[in-house]
């Protein structure tokens, strides 16, 4: 199994969750106090919409890793087998 497939698939369903919470949520925001810390999380977290950017933008980074790995198995199928499986069996738990 491979472990960037199965990182990208969490990050992808974590992503799904928090565009979905953010369609749903609807945070009025005319009655914000500058005092409140629930306040100013809201309007510097949850209004600009940081977590799903954030998650956008790793699973972007995930596929280009995916990419990456592909492209080095195709090219340089030696190399890959040696260096990355070896080093990949070595990580594994025994």
């Amino acid at each position: 199994m491979n472990i960037l497939i199965v990182n990208q698939s969490i990050m992808d369903m974590c992503a799904s969750f928090v565009m979905l919470l953010t369609a749903m949520v609807d945070v009025e925001g005319t009655r914000m106090s500058r005092d409140s810390s629930y306040d100013q999380f809201v309007c510097r977290v949850w209004l600009t919409r940081v977590p799903l950017w954030a998650l956008m933008v790793k699973s972007t980074y995930g596929i280009l890793m995916i990419a990456f790995e592909r492209y080095f198995a195709v090219i340089c199928p030696v190399w890959y087998n040696v260096s990355i499986v070896t080093a990949s069996i070595a990580v594994l738990p025994s």
